[in-house]
């Protein structure tokens, strides 16, 4: 059996990725560890928690007696474990560094000794290019990350580089583009558009509308993360992205379309500091390896919205009794939304 350490599972990519692993391969044990965070929650993986060839740890990644201890015993770790919010970045920086680098540093020196690893996947993101105005970002590209997230996670991304240039720690590093699908904590554009109209809300749209994102449906983010464990090279970077360019207007119009709402429900807000205007990323490399996205935007984003109306159980707690929502909600768009 190949021991698999997932950090971060209970989060929304890191939870697709465990259902994934445990549906694709039967010779997979995994291992989820997080913290449980605001965003982590059990409700995730409660179809594998019964699991035999699943086992959950609750723990933080930047506790070496905790994290070390997991890596030390595993033969790959995918690396999801992070904060992950540019809006909570920028209304305060502390716990993405303690979490983005310092965690990510506590499990690659455990890494290092880890005597059976055969793969450390570091989960980055396209943000760390930056805006990109023209063409698509290479792997070779600078790296000019413009709020404390993405810097966040372009200090982590060059720091396991570091680990595997300096130390021969077998880390590969993966940059997806915005992910969607199901379990997306109702923070994020996409669920919280789809649940705010569900419930004839205001849908906050930053500034004009017009800024791009490439939308990669997390499940094609599983499977290029599963080839590029098996068929990666080790100190390489690899773009995921979904092909799916899409100005936010658009994309909040077509959740309205899908779910039945006005388009009286635009709300356009007070841009935020520093918005990166577009993503875009070439993705030339990891397709050489025999990956292309399986999801047609459309139909996913269908599917995405129909799996929000139907699991309210889910979400619908999240935004009625989570203080945590609650409070950043308040924070981020309660003076933007008030009357002028």
């Amino acid at each position: 059996m190949l021991e698999v350490l997932v950090t971060g599972g209970a989060g929304f990519i890191g939870s697709n990725f465990v259902h994934y692993a445990l549906a694709t391969h039967p010779d997979w044990r995994v291992t989820t560890l997080d913290k449980l965070t605001y965003a982590g929650r059990l409700e995730n993986l409660q179809d594998v928690l019964d699991d035999p060839r699943h086992s959950f740890v609750r723990g933080d990644i930047a506790d070496a007696a905790v994290a070390g201890r997991l890596v030390e015993r595993s033969d790959v770790v995918v690396h999801f474990a992070a904060e992950t919010h540019v809006d909570r970045s920028i209304q305060g920086a502390a716990d993405f560094i303690q979490t983005d680098v310092v965690g990510t540093y506590v499990l690659l020196e455990a890494a290092r000794r880890a005597p059976h690893l055969q793969r450390f996947i570091q989960i980055s993101t396209d943000e760390v290019y930056g805006s990109v105005l023209q063409g698509s970002s290479r792997e070779t590209d600078e790296l000019k990350p413009r709020n404390p997230y993405a810097a966040s996670k372009a200090g982590a991304d060059r720091l396991a580089y570091s680990f595997w240039a300096t130390h021969g720690v077998p880390v590969c590093i993966a940059r997806p583009s915005n992910n969607y699908g199901p379990y997306q904590f109702p923070e994020k554009v996409i669920p919280l558009f789809i649940t705010n109209a569900l419930d004839n809300l205001p849908l906050p749209l930053y500034g004009d509308g017009l800024h791009v994102r490439d939308w990669l449906h997390v499940l094609d983010d599983c499977r290029a993360l599963d080839l590029i464990i098996e068929s990666g090279v080790n100190g390489e970077v690899y773009n995921i992205g979904g092909g799916n360019e899409v100005k936010n207007l658009d994309l909040t119009r077509r959740i309205l379309d899908l779910t039945e709402r006005p388009a009286s429900l635009i709300a356009p807000v007070r841009d935020r500091p520093g918005h990166d205007r577009r993503y875009s990323l070439d993705t030339t490399k990891l397709r050489a390896l025999g990956w292309e996205p399986q999801i047609a935007f459309a139909d996913g984003l269908r599917e995405t919205v129909q799996w929000y109306r139907a699991n309210e159980w889910w979400w619908r707690p999240i935004k009625q009794s989570n203080a945590e929502f609650q409070s950043y909600y308040t924070a981020q768009y309660g003076e933007r939304l008030r009357p002028s």
